[in-house]
C-alpha cells in the first residue's frame, strides 16, 4: 500500500439474508460451519440477487454490495453518490468498521472518525463532555490531546449552555452539531460523513462544508461524503464515486460522475412525448430561465412550462405542480383550479407557464411533479412527464433565499406564481 494510498477497497461485498432476522438461519449457520470445517466455500456465497429495491427477487440473499474496488489518496476529499438504496450507507459501514464484509478486504494508513447517522458512538447517557472525551478515546487519542481541542469542539458545535446535560435530552440536530464537531476537530487521518448533516440548519451546514474544506486542503486529511445534494458535491469534492444497485458504476473527477447518475436518474430539464386521456394530451414539460434551458440558475427566474392539447371543450381545468426536494419534502403548491384565464380553455394547443422569483430557492435538486386535472371528472398525473433540476449560483451573489433549505418548509400555495398561458 503506497504511502500517499490512505484507503483501498479491494474485491468487497457484503451479503445479507432477507426476511425475519432469526428466522431458518440455524440451519443456514450449521451448513456455513460445516463447510468451514471442510475447508469448502461458504454454499450461500454461490447464491443471492443484485441489490435492486425496485423488484421482487427469487431469492433470499441479496448481495448489497459486490466486487467494490477503490482507492483514495491522502487529501482527497471524495463524493459517494447513487440513489436510494444504491448501497451508499452499507459502504461507510464497512470503512467505518461497523460491520465486516462477508469477502473481500479493506486497508487503511490512518485512524477514522466516521458520523453515519444521527447518534454514532455517543451513549445517550452521557453529557456532551463526557462523549467527547469517549470519541477521542476511541479514535486512540490521550487525554491532554483531546482537552487541547475541546474548546474548538464546543465553540463550533454551539451547544455550551448543554456540555454538562445529557446528549439524551438533546433535539437532532444539536446531537448532529456536537457528533460533527468532535469527528472533524478530533486528529483523524480520514473523516466518513453521510448525509446526516442533512438535519442541521442551513448556517449549520454552511459551516460544515467549510470546515471539511479546510480539513482536506489546509489539514491534508481525506474525507468521505454522502449526499443527494450536487451543489454541496461540487463545492467540496474533487472525486466522484457513483453506485448503483450495490456496484460502483464510475469512479472519476466529482463533474463526470455527477453528470453520469443524473443521466441514468433520468434527470431532465425537458420532457416530450404524449400523455393523454379523453380530454387532455401533454405533450411536453420543461423548467428553464430567460437565456438557458440547460444551467439553471437561482439567481434568476425559473420558469415551468407544460404544453397541452385540448381534446375537446372545457369549462374548468386544474393545472400546476408540486416542488418537492430530493428527500421527497413538499416545498410548494402552485395549483390552479376554477382560475379565471383557465375557465373555458378551448379545444386546441396551450402553453401554461408559471414563474418561480429569482432567489426563491436555495442551491440544490430539485423535482417538479406536475398536476393536470378536470374536477369531478379526472385526475391525471403522470411520473413520466416529471422534471428533476439542479440550481446553482452562476453570479455567487450570496443573496438570501425566501426558501432557505428544503428540509423545513411544509407545502406553500402560490396562486401568484402564474404566469401566463398561451393559445397556439
Amino acid at each position: 500500500m503506497s504511502k500517499n494510498i490512505v484507503l483501498e477497497v479491494e474485491n468487497v461485498s457484503k451479503q445479507y439474508r432477507l426476511g425475519e432476522v432469526g428466522t431458518g438461519s440455524l440451519q443456514h449457520d450449521v451448513k456455513r460451519w460445516w463447510a468451514n470445517i471442510r475447508g469448502q466455500e461458504d454454499p450461500f456465497l454461490k447464491i443471492g440477487e443484485t441489490n435492486d429495491r425496485t423488484k421482487k427477487g427469487d431469492s433470499d440473499y441479496v448481495w448489497a454490495l459486490k466486487d467494490i474496488n477503490f482507492q483514495i489518496e491522502q487529501g482527497q476529499a471524495v463524493g459517494i453518490i447513487g440513489r436510494n438504496g444504491a448501497g451508499k450507507s452499507t459502504l461507510l459501514k464497512l470503512l467505518s468498521r461497523v460491520t465486516r464484509p462477508t469477502t473481500g478486504s479493506i486497508k487503511y494508513n490512518g485512524r477514522i472518525a466516521s458520523l453515519l447517522e444521527v447518534g454514532t458512538g455517543f451513549h445517550p447517557e452521557m453529557t456532551g463532555r463526557e462523549n467527547i472525551y469517549l470519541n477521542g478515546a476511541i479514535l486512540g487519542m490521550t487525554r491532554k490531546e483531546i482537552t487541547r481541542k475541546f474548546d474548538e469542539i464546543v465553540d463550533f458545535a454551539g451547544v455550551e449552555r448543554y456540555i454538562d446535560t445529557p446528549v439524551k435530552r438533546y433535539s437532532s440536530g444539536m446531537y448532529v452539531r456536537l457528533a460533527f464537531a468532535v469527528a472533524a476537530y478530533l486528529e483523524s487521518e480520514i473523516l466518513i460523513v453521510d448525509e446526516v448533516l442533512a438535519v442541521g440548519d442551513t448556517e449549520f451546514q454552511k459551516k460544515c462544508l467549510g470546515k471539511m474544506n479546510d480539513v482536506t486542503k489546509g489539514e491534508g486529511r481525506t474525507v468521505l461524503f454522502v449526499s443527494h445534494n450536487m451543489a454541496s458535491m461540487r463545492e467540496l469534492c474533487q472525486e466522484g464515486i457513483y453506485m448503483e444497485n450495490g456496484t460502483v458504476k464510475h469512479i472519476g473527477e466529482i463533474n463526470e460522475a455527477i453528470n453520469i447518475y443524473q443521466g441514468d436518474s433520468e434527470i431532465k430539464n425537458v420532457w416530450i412525448g404524449n400523455l393523454d386521456n379523453e380530454f387532455i394530451n401533454v405533450t411536453k414539460t420543461t423548467i428553464y430561465n430567460e437565456n438557458s434551458d440547460t444551467v439553471l440558475d437561482k439567481c434568476e427566474d425559473i420558469f415551468i412550462q407544460i404544453d397541452l392539447e385540448i381534446l375537446d371543450d372545457l369549462k374548468e381545468i386544474g393545472i400546476g405542480f408540486y416542488l418537492k426536494s430530493m428527500y421527497d419534502d413538499n416545498l410548494m403548491r402552485c395549483f390552479f383550479n376554477d382560475y379565471n384565464e383557465l375557465n373555458n380553455l378551448k379545444k386546441g394547443k396551450h402553453q401554461i407557464i408559471f414563474r418561480i422569483p429569482a432567489d426563491t430557492l436555495a442551491e440544490g435538486s430539485y423535482k417538479i411533479i406536475f398536476d393536470v386535472s378536470i374536477p369531478k371528472i379526472i385526475e391525471f398525473t403522470q411520473a413520466k412527464c416529471n422534471l428533476f433540476f439542479e440550481l446553482i449560483n452562476t453570479k455567487n451573489n450570496g443573496n438570501r433565499c425566501q426558501l432557505q433549505h428544503v428540509q423545513t418548509f411544509g407545502s406553500i400555495f402560490r396562486p401568484d406564481y402564474f404566469h401566463d398561458i398561451i393559445s397556439l
